[in-house]
């Protein structure tokens, strides 16, 4: 558990860090993170009375401990983390840190919806042990997210973080895709070493790729159901939420991928889609819990306002999973 002392030194590390010269922070302080890979965004288990169990998380984890991820992302949008509180946000990073290889990256998501608040949690997830800050779009006033805005939000969150910082952009989340221009503008951030796309248009992720093409920029498909696709157009990895119940086989396409077998990877990609669709946007995280439930891992319920699947709902999944054989 996160105790007083350690939230203690999480604090005095805030002071620090947000009271030094902006070049201190910059460049991760000097580090240079290769985020090309697979990870699954890591689901947060909760008890039947809706506390985070935290011993489930680290069964889970061990569970995936012989899949070839890259490395895990935690506190993204499976792991529910806006219906989490600040020290449970920070307490699920530090406990995964504790639990998976060093070798494995760990990409924290650190975004809240003001600049301020971003930046006290992206320091506050490099003290418990996050390798990279995964930052979402601040979205509530999105009226005024423009992409000056946006630019100015990132650079400030970037030049104060002390790990670097790969942004994130969730269209069916936040309502709003972050600007092929301001990415362009922020690939070129020292700190700024990459993005997740989550919105599925693959023009897109290939205009990114090409406009980013001289930086030191890597782009990670959002979603397994256009990872071959996204690799196709040069993108180096994705953060797919269907890798927590068919890891080894989303594993398995990036390989195809990558040794060039696109025929083998066309075929595994078909057999991917529905099931991806149904974890995602169909029936979302209930969807992927009870998945995980079905596969020997520890899906459980969410927090609420998020409800279990109905009967029908959960006979649907069923079949969009049993159809493709997996199930």
């Amino acid at each position: 558990m996160l105790g007083p002392r350690i939230w203690a030194s999480v604090q005095q590390g805030l002071s620090r860090g947000l009271s030094r010269n902006v070049k201190g922070w910059a460049s991760g302080e000097g580090r240079k993170v290769d985020i090309a890979g697979v990870y699954p965004p890591v689901t947060t288990p909760f008890t039947a009375t809706a506390e985070v169990d935290y011993g489930k998380l680290e069964e889970n984890l061990y569970k995936m401990g012989t899949i070839p991820f890259r490395g895990f992302v935690v506190q993204g949008s499976t792991g529910e983390f806006p219906f989490l509180t600040s020290r449970e946000r920070l307490e699920v990073v530090s406990r995964v840190r504790q639990v998976i290889p060093k070798d494995k990256l760990l990409l924290a998501g650190s975004g809240c919806e003001s600049t301020q608040a971003t930046v006290e949690m992206t320091v506050s997830m490099a003290q418990v042990g996050a390798d990279a800050a995964m930052v979402v779009t601040p979205c509530y006033f999105r009226g005024r997210m423009t992409s000056a805005a946006l630019i100015h939000h990132y650079t400030k969150v970037a030049d104060l973080s002390p790990i670097p910082v790969v942004l994130y952009s969730v269209p069916a989340n936040t309502g709003l895709d972050l600007p092929v221009d301001a990415v362009v503008t922020l690939s070129q951030h020292p700190n700024i070493v990459g993005m997740k796309d989550s919105g599925g248009d693959v023009t897109r992720i290939g205009l990114i790729v090409h406009k980013t093409s001289k930086q030191d920029f890597q782009v990670l498909a959002g979603s397994a159901g256009f990872l071959m696709a996204s690799y196709a157009l040069g993108a180096v990895g994705g953060v797919c939420a269907l890798a927590n119940v068919l890891g080894a086989q989303v594993c398995q396409l990036e390989r195809l991928c990558l040794t060039g077998q696109w025929e083998a990877a066309q075929k595994l990609q078909h057999r991917l889609i529905e099931p991806n669709s149904a974890v995602t946007r169909r029936f979302g995280i209930p969807g992927l819990k009870k998945t995980m439930d079905w596969f020997g891992y520890y899906g459980g319920p969410c927090r609420a306002p998020l409800q279990e699947l109905s009967p029908a709902e959960e006979e649907a999944l069923h079949m969009d999973f049993s159809s493709n054989g997996w199930l």
